[in-house]
C-alpha cells in the first residue's frame, strides 16, 4: 500500500530544501510553455488573418464562361482531308457569349442545395474611370451587395460608407481605394465611367473599397447587378459569373466537377484558384508548430538534467530512506512526484505568462494601408493551445523524471553508506 501523504511530504521537503534547483527547473518549464503559447497564438493568428484576406474574397466555386480555342478547325469538317496531316496556324478562339446560359435557373438550383450556404450572381465588365482629363482602365462588378456581406464579409473591406448605401442607391458605386486616391475622389463625389462601346454613365460614390491587395484596389469597383446590366444595356438574365459558398469547403472540388459536367460551364474550385497560397500557408504552419514543439522539448531536457543532478546530490538521503524501510518503488515515486509537481507549477505559470504576453501583443497598434480594418496584431486564443501546453508540461516532466528516478530506485544503500 503506497502512503502518498508521506511520499508527497518528502518530495515537498526535497523541493523546499533545494529551492534554487526547484525554481530553476520550474522556470525552464514556465518559459518553455510561455514561449510556446505566445508563439503559436501569434503565428496562427497571423496565418488566419492572411488566409481570411484571400479566402474571404475567393468563392468556394466560381462558375463562368471561358474563352477557349475551337476544338475542331473548319478544315477538320471536310471529309476530303480526313486522312491528311493538317497544319493550322493562328487558331482563333471560338465565338461565345461571356454570359452564363440559363444563369437564373442555375442560381435557383444551387440555392435549393442543402450543402450550399449561398450563391450570388455577378456581372463583370471592363470600364474606364473618367474624371476631368484623367482616364484610368478598370473593372466594374455588379453584385448583390447584402449577399456578399453575408457570404464574403464585404463590409470588412469598405473603409468609407456602408453596404446599405449601395443597396439603396441605384446609381451608386463602391470605388476602389487605389482609383479614389489617384483621382482625388471621396464618398459623395461623382465619377463618370465609360464602357468599351464608348457609352458614358455618371455614378455617385457611396463607399470606398479596399481589399488590401494593391492590384485589385487600383482597378476594382462594385455596383448593384441591375446597375451594371443597365450600363451594358442587357436584360435581367445577363449574368457573367456565379459565386458559390459551401458549408463545407472540402466539398468544393467534387462539386465543381459535377457542376461543370451538369451545366457545360467552367467551374473553378477554391483549391485550384489558390493552390500557391495554400502551399505557403502549409509551410508557415509547419514552421510554427516545429518551432513550438522544439521549445517544449528543450524545456523537457532542462528538467531532466536538473532532476538528474538532484538525485546525485540526494544519494545519502536515498540511502537513508532505503535503510529505514522505503522500497525502491517508494523512492522512485518520491522523485517522480517532484518532477510532476515542477511540471504542474511551471506549466500553469507558463500558461499565465503566455496568456499575458498574448494580451500585450493583441493590444499593440498595427496599422497598414494594406489591411485597413486591422488595428492591432492578430492573436489566436484557441483553448487547445493551452490544453496542449499543460499536457506537454506534465508529460515531459513525467518522462524527464522517470529516467533519473529509475536510477535512484536501483541505488544500493549499503554501498552509499560504506562510501561515507
Amino acid at each position: 500500500m503506497i502512503n502518498w501523504k508521506v511520499i508527497l511530504g518528502i518530495a515537498k521537503t526535497h523541493m523546499v530544501t533545494k529551492m534554487k534547483s526547484t525554481v530553476t527547473a520550474s522556470l525552464g518549464v514556465t518559459f518553455g510553455i510561455g514561449a510556446y503559447i505566445t508563439l503559436v497564438s501569434f503565428m496562427t493568428g497571423l496565418n488566419t488573418l492572411l488566409d481570411d484576406l484571400i479566402l474571404n474574397q475567393t468563392p468556394h466555386i466560381h462558375l463562368y464562361n471561358e474563352i477557349e480555342p475551337s476544338a475542331k478547325q473548319p478544315i477538320s469538317f471536310v471529309d476530303n482531308f480526313e486522312d491528311a496531316f493538317n497544319i493550322v496556324h493562328s487558331i482563333k478562339p471560338k465565338q461565345s457569349q461571356t454570359k452564363i446560359h440559363n444563369a437564373l435557373p442555375i442560381l435557383s438550383y444551387l440555392r435549393k442545395d442543402e450543402t450550399v450556404r449561398g450563391a450570388t450572381p455577378q456581372v463583370r465588365t471592363q470600364i474606364f474611370y473618367l474624371s476631368g482629363s484623367i482616364e484610368l482602365g478598370g473593372s466594374l462588378t455588379g453584385i448583390d451587395v447584402m449577399e456578399e456581406v453575408r457570404l464574403s464579409n464585404l463590409q470588412d473591406y469598405i473603409v468609407k460608407g456602408t453596404p446599405e448605401a449601395l443597396r439603396n442607391y441605384d446609381s451608386g458605386i463602391l470605388l476602389g481605394a487605389g482609383v479614389a486616391k489617384k483621382m482625388s475622389l471621396d464618398v459623395g463625389d461623382r465619377v463618370q465611367i465609360s464602357t468599351a462601346k464608348g457609352d458614358v454613365f455618371p455614378l455617385k460614390i457611396v463607399g470606398i473599397y479596399q481589399s488590401g491587395i494593391a492590384e485589385v484596389d487600383n482597378v476594382q469597383s462594385f455596383a448593384n447587378v441591375k446597375t451594371v446590366q443597365r450600363i451594358l444595356g442587357e436584360a435581367e438574365n445577363y449574368i457573367t459569373d456565379i459565386n458559390v459558398k459551401l458549408f463545407d469547403m472540402n466539398l468544393a472540388v467534387p462539386m465543381a466537377k459535377q457542376l461543370s459536367r451538369q451545366f457545360k460551364i467552367k467551374a473553378t474550385d477554391i483549391k485550384e484558384a489558390n493552390a500557391q497560397f495554400e502551399t505557403g500557408t502549409t509551410i508557415r504552419n509547419l514552421i510554427t508548430y516545429s518551432v513550438s514543439v522544439t521549445l517544449l522539448i528543450v524545456a523537457g531536457f532542462g528538467i531532466y538534467n536538473i532532476l538528474n543532478m538532484l538525485i546525485y546530490e540526494k544519494m545519502k538521503d536515498i540511502a537513508i530512506l532505503k535503510a529505514t524501510g522505503f522500497s525502491g518503488r517508494d523512492v522512485q515515486l518520491i522523485f517522480m512526484s517532484q518532477a510532476v509537481l515542477i511540471g504542474a507549477i511551471g506549466g500553469v505559470s507558463g500558461l499565465l505568462i503566455g496568456l499575458g504576453l498574448s494580451r500585450v501583443i493583441d493590444n499593440v497598434a498595427f496599422e497598414t494601408e494594406a489591411l485597413p480594418t486591422i488595428t492591432t496584431y492578430p492573436v489566436n486564443y484557441n483553448p487547445w493551445f493551452y490544453i496542449i501546453g499543460i499536457t506537454f508540461a506534465l508529460i515531459s516532466t513525467f518522462v524527464a523524471g522517470y529516467l533519473p528516478s529509475n536510477k535512484a530506485r536501483k541505488i544500493d544503500p549499503v554501498r552509499i553508506i560504506r562510501g561515507t
